[in-house]
Parts: structure tokens; sequence; C-alpha cells
């Protein structure tokens, strides 16, 4: 018989075999128990895989307008459908205007258990006592990790290289209006490789009617469907 388990520690293993009626030293259980060889609790890699539809991430990224100013884009992603949940612009990212996205992007019986999010100053405790509020555990990357909020990050590097690098930016409002065009498209339209070859929301395949071409932002991309 073997006791197998890679959560339980020499007590753990000794209660159980003490209660199947076997008498044993705790110290002869920790001495034929195997070794790990990784850490004792779950990676960063295996906690994504294993809570992905319980987790978003959130993240902000510079647009420089036409005139040289600095607009911040703020994304709110979920893992498990990659599904762009939130997007807005801003000149001032402060930590209550995030408090108040928070509260925006998630119904109260919707919101996710975990946010994955980097260790900005702009995430202060104004922040975190909202997640608080909203049941949500406020899940920071290690410093120096952007790769463990590589859900937001491709996220905006999709949106760099499919949108916002194409065009000029004129103000707030033109940018959160290509954003919220564009946030429409990834979710509905665009493909993904990771959901197999399907969209966030989910896309019927379409079998019977004549193919035609829809421009998206002002041709920049195309939806692709039979009427």
């Amino acid at each position: 018989m073997s006791i197998e388990n890679p959560l339980w520690g020499a007590p753990r293993i000794h209660g159980e075999l003490f209660k199947l009626g076997f008498e044993i030293a705790q110290s002869s259980v920790a001495k034929y128990m195997i070794k790990r060889n990784g850490p004792p609790s779950q990676g960063w890699r295996t906690f994504l895989r294993n809570h992905a539809p319980d987790i978003a991430a959130m993240d902000l990224f510079v647009v420089p307008t036409i005139g040289f100013d600095l607009l911040y884009a703020f994304v709110i992603v979920r893992l498990d459908r990659r599904d762009l949940v939130w997007i807005n612009v801003t000149t001032n990212p402060t930590a209550e205007w995030i408090a108040q996205q928070l509260t925006e992007a998630f119904p109260w019986e919707d919101a996710p258990q975990y946010m994955i999010r980097d260790r900005d100053g702009v995430y202060g405790a104004v922040v975190t006592r909202r997640l608080r509020a909203m049941g949500i555990r406020d899940k920071p990357v290690a410093p120096a990790s952007p790769w463990q909020n590589g859900f937001a990050e491709r996220l905006i590097g999709s949106i760099r290289r499919e949108c916002v690098d194409h065009m000029l930016v004129l103000s707030v409002a033109h940018l959160r209006r290509i954003l919220k065009r564009y946030a429409a498209y990834y979710n509905e339209l665009r493909t993904h490789r990771s959901l197999n070859k399907d969209s966030p929301i989910h896309r019927a395949i379409q079998h019977l009617g004549n193919i035609v071409s829809v421009p998206v932002l002002g041709g920049l991309h195309h939806q692709y469907c039979r009427i």
C-alpha cells in the first residue's frame, strides 16, 4: 500500500496511517517519504492553469496623440476566454479612477475571484480596498516579472500592432471610440489560436450564403461572413 499526495507532508500522512490502524512513528514516515523536486506549493503557471476561469488581469498602457500628449488606456481581460472585459482612456490615471473602472467593469455577481496586476504605484490603497469589497483577491506579480501578467501584456501588444500603431490619435474621445470598436472586433470576430480558432464570444461556423467583406476600423480589419 502507498499513500501518495504531493500536497501532504509527514504529519498528514502519519495521521492517515494512524486512522488505518498502522502504528508507526512520524519520523519513520518522514524518512521514507519521496523528496519533492519542485517547490512545496503550486507555481505561478500552475495557478493560472488551474484557476483560469476565475482570474482576470488588468494593466495600463500609454498612447501618444498627434499633439504629443500622453493618454493612458486601461484594460481588463479574463483569462479563460481571453475576452476583453473593459477598456477606457484617461489623461491622468489615479487610484480613484481605476477603482471606478473596476466597479463599472464587473457586476457584483460576476466578479472574478482573482485579479492579476503589476506593481505600479497607481494601484494604491483605494484600488485594493475596492477589490476586497467586491470579493476579489488581489494578486500582484513579482517584481520585474511582466511575464506573470502575460495575458494582459499580450492583449496590449495585439492592440498596438493591430490598431493604435496604425492611427493618428486626436484626443481622449477619439482614442476611446477607436478602442471601443477594436474591443468589439476583438471579442466578437477575431479568432484566437488558444481558443481553437474561435473568438472570445463564440462565433458560429457559417456554411451557407455568399461571402461578403465588411470593413472594420475604417478598413484596417475586415469581417468575413455569409449572407
